[in-house]
């Protein structure tokens, strides 16, 4: 019996960095280089010698944070000597490498960090704002980060002109951006494919921001905003 088929270009990558693309949907990790945190589930296969453990909060605060902001992200925690292959329901991923630095991210789009990056939740935007305040996941420190987008995502440069885009658009911005609120005075305004916002994100400082062709909120409750517990 023999198979006639060319699946040369699905090959597995030969790059050696430690976090490196398979393809634009596809992130193959080599735990060799450390244990990272990945999105829970989103282990789509692996070869060699790879363990598996579920990631808790990272303590009360954490754990209380979570819960008010209905923001971040559950984890899983990657260790071994193997490569692992991470997904996301088909978004295309983002891969950087943060060097003494932060982001913060819209918790449902984080797909993997290295286990030396720092992740904690925190209040953006405002304490006043949308009853309970906006949420993000900030990630500081060294090493890789891998986030995803619905789609191709669009990087802008916030210093260059003002700069607004829909919530549940804004998959990231580097530290160097300041984010505020922009409220639609208006109400009969509809703006955006949302059909309703009254509200977008505005993006000051230097630095940029990351936005999707999508505005359906990430699994890990979008820009969260404040919720009872």
């Amino acid at each position: 019996m023999t198979i006639h088929a060319d699946f040369t270009e699905f090959s597995e990558t030969t790059a050696q960095d430690p976090f490196t693309l398979q393809n634009k949907k596809l992130l193959k990790v080599f735990l060799q280089y450390g244990p990272i945190k990945a999105a829970h589930g989103s282990m789509v296969a692996y070869q060699g010698d790879a363990q598996f453990e579920h990631q808790g909060a990272g303590g009360m605060q954490k754990w209380l944070k979570s819960k008010v902001s209905g923001e971040g992200q559950h984890l899983m925690s990657v260790q071994g000597t193997g490569e692992v292959f991470l997904a996301d329901a088909g978004k295309d991923i983002q891969v950087m490498y943060l060097e003494n630095d932060a982001i913060s991210v819209n918790g449902g789009s984080i797909l993997a960090f290295s286990a030396s990056i720092n992740d904690d939740i925190q209040m953006v935007g405002g304490a006043g704002m949308m009853a309970g305040g906006m949420w993000n996941v900030t990630l500081s420190g060294t090493g890789y980060v891998a986030v995803t987008s619905d789609g191709p995502p669009v990087v802008l440069d916030v210093a260059s002109a003002p700069t607004f885009a829909d919530p549940n658009a804004v998959v990231m911005w580097t530290s160097g951006v300041s984010m505020g609120i922009k409220s639609d005075v208006n109400l009969k305004t509809f703006i955006g494919k949302g059909s309703g916002e009254t509200f977008q994100m505005s993006f000051g400082g230097q630095g940029w921001v990351m936005v999707q062709p999508a505005e359906s909120p990430s699994g890990g409750g979008g820009q969260g905003t404040g919720v009872g517990l």
